[in-house]
């Protein structure tokens, strides 16, 4: 596999070994392998039908892999459910917006503390006591810290329903990060909002990798050419299955079948002008 520098083992977040996935006769993964290095923004690029989303759903546990291991945190965790694998501190937005638009945008990032309440069923019925302080604690959590950093106080009691689409993708970070996650899985974030709204979610996944408050480590699937060269430390492109290399922005753009397999014979960054 083609790395630009050798990585410690200790400095190994998330590890994918010789993954293979098909559906029927269409190979979707062919013998993928990839780390994923703790506090870095790992993107994977590449075109429509390249494999990218059954990548994503393999890590967090949607679909097992046919053959190969995944590896979190040095555990082994290919037979793990989504749930457990949450516990373990993934998280993961989607493609398509999956919020609840019935509820408030409190009530739908609130869902994602789910794990980390420790009242049971008869505490969780009565308001007092333990129940109580908990409540507080992560009403606490959600409040200063998600609703402050994606800057949605005016929002936070509107029902997500009627908000326009760049405000739900943003609760839907919310709620992710409401799970306190050590590694942050965004499949294209940054897909249907306009320009400003680009700016902001990229500063956002910015702040959450960065800010001492957080230090979560980012997969990011995404097409804007731009936003992927500007955040990533390392870039992972697949096409039709196989990867073509795993490298820094720069390897990456500069690679030749890169050029011809994603971007034909332009240059990274004259997608994005």
């Amino acid at each position: 596999m083609a790395v630009s520098n050798a990585i410690k083992e200790q400095d190994v977040l998330l590890e994918i070994d010789d993954v293979h996935m098909s559906f029927g006769k269409v190979l979707a993964l062919a013998g993928v392998s990839l780390k994923i290095r703790k506090g870095e923004i790992h993107s994977v690029i590449g075109p429509n039908g390249a494999g990218k989303t059954v990548m994503m759903n393999i890590i967090n546990g949607l679909y097992m892999p046919q053959k190969g291991e995944i590896y979190y945190k040095g555990k082994k965790i290919n037979k793990l459910k989504p749930h457990k694998r949450a516990k373990l501190g993934m998280a993961r937005t989607f493609q398509k917006v999956e919020v609840f638009g019935g509820m408030t945008v409190l009530d739908n990032i609130r869902l994602g503390r789910h794990i980390h309440f420790k009242s049971g069923i008869v505490g969780g019925s009565v308001y007092m006591g333990r129940t109580a302080r908990e409540e507080i604690e992560h009403r606490t959590f959600i409040e200063e810290k998600i609703i402050d950093l994606l800057e949605i106080q005016h929002i936070r009691n509107k029902p997500v329903g009627m908000l326009p689409y760049g405000l739900q993708k943003r609760v839907e970070l919310g709620r992710a990060l409401a799970l306190e996650p050590e590694l942050l899985i965004l499949d294209e974030p940054l897909a249907g909002l306009n320009l400003e709204e680009v700016e902001d979610m990229a500063r956002f996944i910015i702040d959450v990798n960065e800010d001492e408050k957080w230090k979560v480590t980012c997969l990011l699937v995404e097409h804007d050419m731009g936003v992927v060269m500007d955040l990533s430390d390392h870039i992972f492109v697949l096409n039709f299955g196989n990867m073509i290399i795993d490298g820094t922005p720069r390897e990456v753009q500069n690679h030749p079948e890169v050029i011809k397999a994603y971007l034909g014979e332009e240059d990274l960054y004259a997608t994005r002008r």
